[in-house]
């Protein structure tokens, strides 16, 4: 089993390819990206402020300011998000299509996840965020 020994930055790019793929897949049924449904939803819990907001999908977009911009735009021009007292919120429309896709998310999650038990799950989680936190420390 020689995949075994291949180093866990090499899983975990490969496991964010192929998310990435799969998401965008399921979403395009819903003519949504992958960054799209992730503003939807957070902004599906409470509406943020512009910084706010950027803060928090800032791992998402990766510094990618242009990306992020026609993201949210298309987003803005499709009727889903709106400003109200200078924070974003989902509008009717942006809930009614959360509602949606959250649908289809949490059946791709179920797929994604055959095979894998609520324990492995919950420790795989919890060694990438240690290790992503030990990264982030070493880096500085």
């Amino acid at each position: 089993m020689g995949r075994v020994n291949k180093p866990i930055g090499y899983w975990t790019k490969r496991l964010d390819a192929a998310l990435e793929a799969h998401l965008d897949r399921t979403l395009a049924r819903l003519k949504l990206s992958r960054r799209q449904w992730q503003t939807l939803n957070v902004l599906a819990e409470t509406p943020l402020s512009p910084e706010d907001l950027d803060g928090i999908l800032d791992p998402f977009w990766g510094g990618d300011r242009r990306r992020r911009e026609n993201e949210l735009g298309a987003l803005v021009g499709r009727g889903m998000i709106i400003m109200v007292d200078d924070r974003i919120t989902l509008s009717e429309l942006g809930h009614a299509k959360h509602a949606e896709a959250q649908q289809l998310v949490e059946q791709a999650r179920h797929d994604l996840s055959m095979g894998i038990g609520i324990d492995e799950y919950a420790m795989a989680v919890s060694v990438l965020e240690r290790m992503t936190h030990n990264a982030e420390r070493l880096a500085r």
